[in-house]
């Protein structure tokens, strides 16, 4: 019964991603190498997410000697329309049986199979729905840069804006990204104090780390009372914040980001616009500390287990789904 024994499999692969990502959550490696860190964030939430699906289908499915995804094909063309709206030939038709007991539990399994397959439609659906108001927000966003904001030879190749508290924020795009200040920040910040703010932004729309968060935001939307969605938006969101800033001591000193990130937060919190990359919330703290003490990054070996260990997470529930 090759479809039972995947559907158990992909059920542990589901529950390990769980207990991994709760037990990520809590350690403290990840802040030695946040590249490392967030591969691995992303292996647990895609193999988790297709573990789940796979179950559902992988219980709904009939007996098979072929991959769960190639027993869903066969079952399309096996449920021709006329018999999808006939109950009594569905059960013998998918399940080789017409009795009522067997009837029922061929029912339970097709209600698996049906929700295995909405759990897919729905999670494909929040990222595509979450791409799409990024988007849309970030053309809203450029539309009121180009009536309000200016540039300055302080700031090359940044825009500014006249705002009178601290602000500095990067708005992603496909072609080219955008670094935002405000007239407080220049206001605010010395000269190495802004580059180095400037090579923080830089950064991140140079590594695109608004599609490493969208997927944990997108989770974060459609599960809000989840507290493992949120607790790994807030992980992933500050490693991005951590990556930025490993990024930004190559070309400036860390005192001079320690410096602007302890004006920031004197200032008070930083407005980020609607379709702008967000800050990681109650993250200065732990970033400071990271750049005043910083920590011997993981060594190599370690680093290839971990990017090994998330290669093969994605490749078993594939491999159940697919083979």
């Amino acid at each position: 019964m090759k479809g039972l024994a995947d559907a158990a499999l992909l059920a542990a692969v589901a529950m390990g991603s769980v207990l991994g990502a709760s037990a990520l959550v809590q350690a403290r490696w990840p802040r030695r190498s946040p590249a490392a860190a967030i591969l691995l964030w992303q292996a647990l939430g895609l193999a988790g997410g297709l573990a789940a699906v796979g179950t559902l289908v992988g219980i709904g499915l009939p007996r098979s000697n072929i991959g769960v995804m190639r027993s869903v094909l066969h079952l399309g063309v096996l449920f021709r329309v006329g018999t999808w709206f006939r109950a009594g030939n569905l059960a013998s038709a998918a399940y080789g049986t017409s009795s009522p007991l067997s009837g029922l539990l061929a029912a339970f399994r097709l209600t698996c199979l049906a929700a295995g397959l909405a759990l897919l439609a729905s999670l494909c659906w929040v990222l595509i729905a979450a791409s799409a108001a990024a988007l849309q927000a970030r053309r809203r966003q450029r539309a009121l840069l180009a009536l309000l904001a200016h540039g300055d030879p302080k700031v090359p190749g940044a825009l500014v804006v006249d705002y009178p508290s601290a602000a500095a924020y990067c708005l992603p795009g496909r072609r080219s990204g955008i670094v935002v200040v405000s007239v407080g920040t220049l206001e605010l910040l010395g000269r190495g104090e802004l580059a180095a703010v400037l090579a923080h932004e830089h950064a991140h729309l140079r590594e695109r780390h608004d599609l490493v968060l969208l997927p944990f935001t997108a989770l974060r939307r459609a599960f809000p009372r989840s507290g493992m969605c949120l607790e790994a938006h807030r992980a992933v969101a500050l490693l991005v914040e951590m990556l930025a800033d490993d990024r930004a001591v190559r070309a400036r000193t860390a005192r001079e980001l320690v410096s602007a990130l302890a004006r920031f937060g004197m200032a008070g919190p930083c407005p980020t616009p609607a379709g702008a990359l967000p800050a990681a919330e109650g993250e200065m703290a732990a970033r400071v500390a990271r750049l005043l003490h910083p920590v011997r990054p993981l060594p190599a070996a370690a680093v290839a287990a971990i990017c090994l260990a998330a290669a093969l997470l994605v490749a078993t529930p594939v491999a159940l789904l697919v083979v």
